[in-house]
């Protein structure tokens, strides 16, 4: 159906679907789904959220797995003039039970075999009004969901779809951040931020229909999300894996689907290793990478796995999606560097007093554009923090809260988050400076530096270490290679040794289970 006036995100679906109806658009679990299966469960589920009682600009919680349930969930929401709020499937009954009522949300979408954790978080939510379950719940649990909607017949082809209500300005999600440093606040983004993210991503990317993206990316992290919006954008095609727990079983992947675009983040390629010898990866075009600009080691490792790849290091946030894309032609030259900002976006770097700094100078990263989120879920003093007026009369930047430096070619590199800054002897220390230092050293596979409290120096350095198999490096060689190579207060004080770096469940390091 034609509809008027602007875009909405969900069209990308419905357009790519009548275009292409018998195309197979996601391959997840064993089970290849075409455009039209899921465009119309997409639409059923968007007219059963509506009969059950969700309003324009409710919150839709989707809590499964990567796969069909989850993809359904996201665009059903939609159509039904509603919020989506993917949450990762291993949130713990506390925190769900926090973002139910903190979203306020009025319905549910979950799988049953997560019942355990979600069960007494939707019992006791005051604003539930509609579950929908895939699968059987247990015998247990059954009650506390009142009267469940079985996913199966929310999403049957249904006669008509949910009136359509919303416009670009409205919310189309609510992605909520780890909350590492306090609370999780929910970013606030519409149909416009999110319309305008894909088309600046895939412009540079260069999408065409033919492209075959394979995700192992949870679908709550909007790196993860956005690799299905951009899939069914442009009409291509998504093989969704539940994760990267086991990179052998997911990179074979790669061959049997003529995989065309990978998506990781560093702590992914530090874990590949072995597990691509062997396997043919020249179908793949190019490679993404966001969290943190890609070490140079790992540089070399992904452009020999993939030798016909182009690599884009990126870097993000959640709160405007993508600020800058490093061109792969430029890699060599500044392998160091996150790049220049993406299609349609400005960025700056600027003082506590909004001033810009000088090339090569320290500031915050501040970003101007459509894809700048609308605020902050119900916290307008944190909203009011990063979003602060800009050049044009009514609109905001975003105040990153990331520190950076430009040079004097306008390529941007990252220097740490504001909050990671390490205070020692009354200088600033950026963990990442040190992180890359010991990257660099030969047999070190991974490495995460915080800051621990020390009485005379008030904060010094700590360094947590994987290293290669069957390597015998110890904390006196790590010392000794830093203090050639750092400044006196950037050496570690401290050096630890483990097996595995603690991961977020987006796959990024988490250092707060470091502290």
């Amino acid at each position: 159906m034609k509809h008027l006036g602007a875009p909405l995100l969900q069209d990308h679906l419905s357009t790519s679907a009548a275009r292409a109806p018998g195309k197979v658009c996601l391959v997840t679990r064993g089970v290849r789904y075409t455009y039209r299966e899921v465009d119309v469960a997409a639409r059923a589920l968007g007219a059963t959220l509506v009969a059950g009682g969700v309003e324009r600009g409710d919150r839709v919680v989707s809590f499964c797995e990567n796969g069909f349930e989850a993809v359904v969930a996201f665009w059903g929401a939609l159509h039904a003039n509603a919020v989506a709020v993917p949450v990762h499937p291993q949130t713990r009954p506390e925190k769900l039970a926090f973002l139910l009522a903190d979203s306020r949300a009025s319905a549910l979408v979950a799988e049953a075999s997560l019942a355990r954790t979600f069960a007494s978080a939707a019992a006791s939510s005051s604003y539930l009004r509609l579950a929908v379950i895939a699968g059987d719940l247990p015998a247990d649990v059954k009650g506390e969901l009142g009267d469940a909607v079985s996913f199966r017949e929310a999403t049957a082809p249904a006669p008509g779809d949910a009136p359509r209500k919303n416009i670009d300005h409205d919310l189309a999600a609510l992605i909520y951040t780890s909350g590492s440093t306090g609370e999780p606040k929910g970013v606030m983004l519409t149909h416009r931020n999110m319309l305008a993210a894909t088309a600046s991503i895939t412009s540079y990317l260069e999408n065409v229909p033919d492209d075959v993206i394979l995700s192992a990316l949870p679908l709550s992290f909007d790196y993860g999300l956005y690799q299905m919006i951009m899939a069914f954008a442009f009409g291509g095609r998504l093989v969704l894996e539940r994760s990267f727990a086991y990179p052998a079983k997911v990179l074979t992947r790669i061959p049997e689907e003529r995989v065309t675009g990978f998506p990781g983040v560093p702590t992914m390629f530090a874990m590949i290793g072995d597990a691509a010898r062997g396997l043919d990866l020249r179908s793949v075009r190019y490679v993404t990478n966001t969290a943190a600009a890609l070490p140079e080691k790992y540089i070399a490792r992904v452009q020999e796995l993939f030798p016909a790849a182009r690599v884009f290091s990126m870097y993000g946030l959640t709160e405007c999606k993508r600020c800058t894309y490093l061109p792969p032609e430029d890699l060599a030259r500044k392998p160091g560097s996150v790049g220049i900002p993406i299609p349609n976006t400005e960025a700056w770097i600027l003082d506590e007093r909004g001033c810009e700094v000088g090339r090569g100078t320290v500031g915050q990263l501040v970003i101007r554009g459509a894809t700048v989120m609308a605020g902050y879920w119900g916290r307008p003093e944190a909203t009011a923090e990063r979003l602060r007026p800009g050049p044009v009369p009514g609109e905001r930047l975003l105040w990153t809260g990331d520190l950076c430096t430009m040079d004097e070619d306008g390529y941007i590199t990252f220097v740490s988050r504001m909050d990671d800054v390490i205070k020692c002897r009354g200088e600033k220390v950026a963990p990442k400076e040190i992180e890359a230092t010991l990257l660099a050293i030969s047999g070190v596979k991974e490495a995460a530096v915080i800051g621990i409290p020390d009485e005379v120096a008030g904060h010094t350095p700590k360094a947590f270490v994987v290293l290669e198999d069957e390597v015998g490096l110890t904390a006196i060689d790590l010392r000794r290679i830093c203090q050639e190579r750092l400044e006196p207060h950037m050496v570690p004080t401290k050096f630890a040794f483990l097996p595995a770096l603690p991961r977020s469940p987006n796959g990024k390091v988490d250092k707060s289970a470091l502290a």
